[in-house]
């Protein structure tokens, strides 16, 4: 049973608290439309990374910052599907708030109202996009996150569910625990793969001592 000991645990939020996948994945086909480019180029966008850091890669020659806005005001009319991810309630509850922080670093707006779906038993810290300057992989967002909470990286960990979040993790030398609500275990180098939120146990006060059990 691995046992991993910190004192500030940094989230991601979609796919690890909430599930916005198949709203995500329609607003951006139907972005690519109103963009006039073929819907077929977001098929393969790599989960965990900016919605700016996409737009830019996808469709360079668009201001990148009004086509985000755009992308917010779609997603805003558009929650059908939005979903808590099984177990994120019991297990943002069980850890001292002091300790928790919610970070996704995405757009304010998506984060709150994917946040407003799960609602916890603390008042965790958000971290949005305008906080930094490179998204995921880079360890800026992470790194960002431990800085806000007065932490240093090393006493930080993780719970990620896609390879950039991963990669964003390690290079800020935090530990990881990895969910597979989006990718497979064979695509997941974390320090522990988990299928279920509900195999993470959390105990202690102050300097936690965060169990995991891998079924």
């Amino acid at each position: 049973m691995p046992t991993f000991n910190c004192t500030a645990i940094l989230f991601d939020l979609d796919g690890v608290l909430v599930d916005s996948t198949r709203s995500v994945s329609r607003q951006y086909r139907l972005w690519a439309q109103k963009a006039n480019l073929d819907p077929r180029i977001v098929e393969n966008i790599p989960h965990g990374v900016r919605a700016i850091d996409v737009v830019r890669q996808l469709a360079p020659h668009l201001d990148a910052e009004a086509e985000v806005e755009r992308l917010e005001k779609m997603e805003a009319e558009d929650q059908e599907g939005v979903v808590v991810m099984p177990g994120a309630t019991e297990l943002l509850a069980s850890i001292p708030g002091e300790s928790l922080v919610r970070r996704d670093f995405g757009t304010p707006l998506s984060c709150n109202l994917q946040a407003e779906a799960c609602e916890s038993a603390h008042s965790a810290r958000d971290g949005f996009s305008d906080d930094v300057s490179k998204g995921k992989p880079d360890p800026e967002p992470y790194l960002t996150g431990a800085r806000l909470l007065g932490m240093n990286s090393t006493d930080c960990l993780v719970i990620e569910d896609a390879p950039a979040g991963i990669h964003a993790a390690h290079a800020g030398k935090m530990k990881v625990i990895a969910i597979t609500s989006t990718y497979p275990t064979s695509a997941l180098e974390a320090d522990v793969v988990v299928q279920r939120l509900a195999q993470i146990k959390v105990s202690g006060q102050g300097s936690l001592s965060l169990t995991v059990n891998v079924e």
